[in-house]
């Protein structure tokens, strides 16, 4: 049983890194099996089609902070920052973006980690409940477009700007989404 769990890992951890690498469509059965050095036929009796592994391989936790314990005024820098190092920490959320532009399955994980993960953590610094879930939903479309922008376009003037300064242009919008009184 021991020896299933560690094959079933390597194979995880080869599926993130083609799914990083490559995207959703071009990723391979053969491409993560050769990684994870087994026949692809393993593969597929672990998690019997590749819809299946990507699902598998893009469950991950946020582990977002604890923003109610967040200076208020702060609140903006401290989401920005904990975003840009999970993105740059963690190929399996850059593969999840990746596929999320082509592919169903990885849209319907980003809108599971959305409604489950981040909008109960950040909707609560929200003044305005009534607002609350656009508030958030606009927080998601400056972080998720950054990340498009930088780690998968690779736009130059993007990923020219360092982790510093990617706070100071982002923040104060992320601040003003989820604090400001008008709506």
């Amino acid at each position: 049983m021991r020896q299933k769990g560690k094959t079933k890992g390597r194979i995880l951890a080869a599926a993130r890194k083609h799914f990083a690498a490559s995207g959703y469509e071009r990723a391979t059965i053969r491409a993560v099996a050769a990684e994870a050095g087994i026949d692809p036929a393993l593969v597929m009796r672990y998690f019997g089609n590749k819809e299946k592994l990507f699902a598998a391989a893009a469950e991950f936790d946020l582990r977002l902070p604890d923003l109610a314990a967040v200076p208020r005024g702060t609140v903006g820098s401290v989401l920005v920052g904990y975003f840009l190092d999970r993105w740059e920490s963690d190929e399996s959320l850059q593969a999840l973006l990746r596929a999320a532009v082509s592919h169903q399955v990885a849209v319907a994980r980003m809108r599971a980690i959305f409604a489950t993960q981040v909008m109960p953590a950040v909707a609560p610094l929200c003044k305005d409940r009534a607002t609350a879930a656009t508030r958030v939903g606009l927080v998601a479309t400056q972080m998720l477009g950054m990340a498009l922008c930088r780690y998968v376009l690779r736009l130059p003037p993007v990923v020219a700007l360092d982790r510093a300064a990617l706070i100071v242009w982002l923040a104060p919008t992320i601040q003003r989404y989820l604090t400001s009184t008008s709506s």
